[in-house]
């Protein structure tokens, strides 16, 4: 029973993850998307992506955006994943005596 009410609340929050996908009508010529729907867009990408395979006007990247604002909101989230921006990996220390 536990394991049904987990999958429940993991499809609620998709659902409510889906109405903010790029090409989901908020963003137009007259109001572009801009930074940080760019990060936005770029942690929802792989869930964009699969949305998109199923819905014509989802698209993975919005394209009406102010520019390279966008691009660099997108691009900074989905070289950091889900809210760390990390250059680097943090190596495990062995100790071989």
């Amino acid at each position: 029973m536990k394991k049904i009410g987990q999958i429940c609340i993991l499809g609620i929050i998709m659902m409510t993850l889906t109405g903010c996908l790029p090409g989901d009508g908020r963003a137009n010529v007259v109001a572009p998307a801009n930074f940080l729907w760019g990060i936005w867009h770029g942690w929802m990408a792989p869930l964009s992506l699969i949305v998109s395979i199923f819905t014509e006007n989802i698209r993975i990247y919005e394209v009406y955006n102010t520019g390279f604002w966008y691009d660099f909101g997108f691009y900074m989230a989905i070289l950091g994943g889900f809210g760390s921006l990390a250059t680097r990996r943090k190596k495990k220390r062995r100790d071989d005596n």
